[in-house]
């Protein structure tokens, strides 16, 4: 693999004419003034309706800083960037069977080889090291630890001969993670990033079924007895919602189900309830087998989380629609964690179609986080529509109007640009959750990328991410406890039911060489992260 360089002869090009833009772009940005070491900001975020009024975010003048022990960071999946699909014993996934079934499914490409991540990973490596990254979110596959996703061992048993294990797959990772180390890179691994062992999905029907519980569980074992003496953050789960929502309701991701209520056989609640039980039991394995002992080691979830801001600000029916919505999504896969029930509004509304926790389950899963994971991407507008429903399923069951303001941009992947939404969602979780440690673990976006030239000057992407940075921060200034920023994506990539059609990396990525370029995008988070965001607040 080769690190495309332009215009200059070192690995990361000039940037000078880039921070000529940040200066430019400073003067239109929200104006701070430095005062001993940190900076103040009188932060007011105006919300444009899309009946022409307007409201505005709680906002006060505020100390803003990001602490020294900030985490910066980018984001990554194993199906997403990995290829070597069928290379050092990995066995199939649900998405490798996904994207054959059909040519309508992933915009007729395939996960084979991806970014190639498999066999480029040193040079990877490296490259993160240059940009300055001091943490690095990817997940394991599944099905590279375990072909067939199941395994017998407990601690204690021989763990150089554990049948069911593809120590060629853990030799990967374990090189992957030392060489994350030897650069001062935190490693911060997900168990399950979509990518589902066929062999589950056959054997059981994967999700839908109890049986999935154990088998995460003993998969998590397995991570973390060969990974847990040098990783020391863990997620379980990433994007439960999505999972059951584009999986086994909209079919639009694998195993490409269609909801009961839509005419088909997913169980979108079901599989949620399956994801929730199963976080909960790696959880239970990490902290009675003694993977806590070090007083560093921790464990979280990730979950998907956009903003809804209320159509008319003054009614509040549009008030509840919006809380309304948020519940359906992020409180859905969070509330169990961090309250130890659904959501009221999911429990009134769908019945007996919710499932329920017994006794012991509660007691497992309520508080099986020591940190929540946050993917937020976008926002919309919230209100209770005028008639019932006359369709039927999960869209209709949060009986939610959704629609954008005029004034928002929109990205790629036709999602609003609402940077006010991050300040907003991070504030719903802190009042509804007692305020806990939060990671931002997936925020990015896909731009109008059509040539080489126009994705490396990926100047709509550093417009998105400066503000969605600044209304984090803004959030902290409140005291919201966000510990850590992670970018989506650090590498263009594999884009699920989208394939490699949409780009999101701050790297780009020739599918045909191979070859990395770092785009405009890249070189400014590297400034972002040498002035521990200060930068962003700084006038120039």
């Amino acid at each position: 693999m080769q690190i495309v360089e332009t215009e200059t002869t070192s690995l990361l090009r000039d940037d000078s004419h880039l921070r000529k833009k940040e200066e430019s772009r400073c003067t239109r940005c929200l104006r701070a003034a430095a005062l001993v070491g940190a900076i103040i900001i009188i932060a007011t975020v105006t919300i444009f309706r899309g009946n022409g009024s307007r409201t505005q975010l709680p906002s006060k003048t505020t100390t803003q800083a990001f602490p020294s022990d900030f985490i910066w960071g980018a984001a990554t999946s194993s199906y997403q960037i990995e290829g070597g699909a069928t290379d050092g014993g990995r066995g199939p996934s649900i998405w490798d069977t996904f994207c054959q079934e059909s040519i309508e499914n992933c915009n007729g490409d395939l996960g084979d080889i991806t970014d190639d991540h498999y066999h480029h990973w040193r040079e990877d490596v490296q490259l993160m090291k240059s940009l300055g990254l001091k943490a690095y979110r990817f997940s394991i596959s599944w099905s590279r630890v375990l072909p067939t996703g199941m395994v017998n061992f407990k601690i204690g048993d021989d763990s150089t001969d554990i049948e069911g294990v593809n120590y060629e797959g853990v030799e990967f990772y374990s090189k992957l993670i030392n060489e994350l180390l030897e650069a001062n890179i935190i490693p911060f691994v997900t168990l399950y990033h979509w990518d589902l062992p066929q062999c589950l999905q056959d054997k059981y029907g994967g999700w839908e079924d109890r049986a999935i519980i154990n088998d995460f569980a003993a998969y998590a074992r397995i991570c973390f007895h060969f990974f847990g003496d040098r990783v020391k953050h863990w997620i379980t789960i990433n994007e439960g919602w999505t999972v059951a929502i584009h999986g086994y309701e909209e079919a639009s991701n694998a195993p490409g189900l269609l909801g009961l209520d839509v005419g088909g056989t997913g169980d979108p609640y079901l599989v949620g309830h399956h994801l929730l039980l199963a976080h909960a039991a790696a959880v239970k394995v990490f902290r009675q087998e003694g993977y806590t002992n070090d007083g560093k080691s921790v464990i979280g979830i990730s979950n998907s989380g956009d903003f809804r801001f209320p159509l008319h600000a003054e009614s509040l029916d549009d008030q509840e629609a919006a809380s309304r919505a948020i519940e359906f999504q992020l409180g859905w896969m969070t509330d169990p964690v961090f309250l130890g029930d659904y959501p009221k509004s999911m429990r009134r509304i769908l019945g007996d179609r919710l499932p329920t926790f017994s006794s012991d389950e509660l007691k497992l899963i309520m508080g099986s986080a020591d940190f929540l994971g946050l993917n937020h991407y976008s926002s919309a507008l919230a209100s209770t529509p005028s008639q019932p429903p006359t369709w039927g399923g999960y869209w209709a069951d949060q009986f939610v109007t959704l629609s954008n303001d005029p004034s928002w941009k929109k990205t790629a992947m036709g999602w609003n640009i609402a940077p006010q939404g991050a300040k907003g969602i991070l504030l719903w979780i802190s009042k509804r959750y007692n305020n806990p440690n939060v990671y931002v673990t997936e925020n990015g976006v896909a731009c109008h990328e059509t040539n080489f030239e126009q994705s490396i000057h990926d100047s709509e992407r550093i417009d998105y991410l400066e503000g969605y940075i600044k209304g984090f921060g803004e959030a902290m200034a409140e005291g919201v406890n966000l510990k850590g920023y992670f970018a989506w994506s650090l590498f263009d990539n594999f884009e699920w039911q989208y394939g490699l059609s949409k780009r999101f990396g701050i790297v780009y990525v020739n599918y045909t060489s191979l070859e990395r370029t770092p785009k405009d995008s890249a070189l400014w988070y590297r400034t972002i992260i040498d002035s521990n965001g200060d930068k962003l607040f700084s006038t120039p």
